[in-house]
């Protein structure tokens, strides 16, 4: 069985057929090519080959793609739950995903040696970075979060991502929000993409404390209270 080498999720990805419009992203962007059409053109799961790494579901730009146990409900969920300063506390509420093969780890053993980062900030780990949908980033923003940073694996020449290029195609959908963040009124670098390595114990929280910083520096979120 592909269980997921962390969650341990057997479940497959479903589909609500009725949402789906038949725009094929999560068959062009699987990493293991385990989404093939049938007869309808509606994406067909080859279950030998999933890995369970939810690329597909951060595609869908319809939401309808959703595992047992992780779908865009259930992080949006989390980002909700978390409780965000009103405008008048002058504390900042900084939201990280990251992913949990190498960044949450490394998060997890940097807390264990005892290294401090920014007590605003709030972390939910996410499978890949692949699996990010950018509505978990436009609701973050618009219930009044400062500002999302994203952990993912290294691309390029150093490629490390468990799931072949599930980090990459995260970066690239989120060169795109900075349209939204535009349209938002907000400044671009509230939003930041960040590459870990899970060695990188001693130098993450330097940088997540140096973002912080950098949110600190802008004015409140105007969504705060909505």
């Amino acid at each position: 069985k592909a269980a997921h080498p962390r969650a341990g999720d057997l479940s497959f990805p479903t589909v609500r057929l009725e949402g789906c419009t038949q725009c094929k992203r999560c068959t062009v962007e699987c990493p293991f090519g385990a989404i093939d059409e049938d007869e309808k053109r509606f994406p067909l799961f080859n279950e030998s080959r999933c890995r369970r790494c939810g690329t597909c579901m951060g595609a869908c730009p319809v939401r309808v793609i959703s595992f047992e146990n992780y779908s865009v409900n259930t992080v949006g969920s989390q980002i909700k739950a978390v409780e965000v300063p009103d405008e008048f506390s002058e504390k900042p509420r900084i939201l990280i995903l990251a992913c949990e093969n190498d960044a949450y780890p490394a998060l997890d053993m940097a807390a264990m040696n005892r290294h401090e980062y920014d007590p605003f900030v709030r972390v939910i780990p996410i499978r890949c970075l692949g699996s990010v949908n950018t509505i978990w980033i436009t609701d973050a923003l618009n219930g009044g979060y400062d500002g999302v940073m994203l952990m993912g694996c290294k691309h390029g020449e150093e490629y490390q991502c468990h799931f072949v290029k599930g980090s990459e195609l995260g970066r690239y959908r989120l060169s795109k929000v900075g349209d939204t963040l535009k349209g938002m009124n907000l400044e671009t670098e509230r939003v930041m993409d960040l590459e870990v390595a899970i060695s990188d114990i001693a130098t993450l929280p330097q940088k997540i404390n140096d973002y912080a910083a950098l949110i600190k520096s802008f004015p409140p979120s105007p969504f705060k209270g909505f």
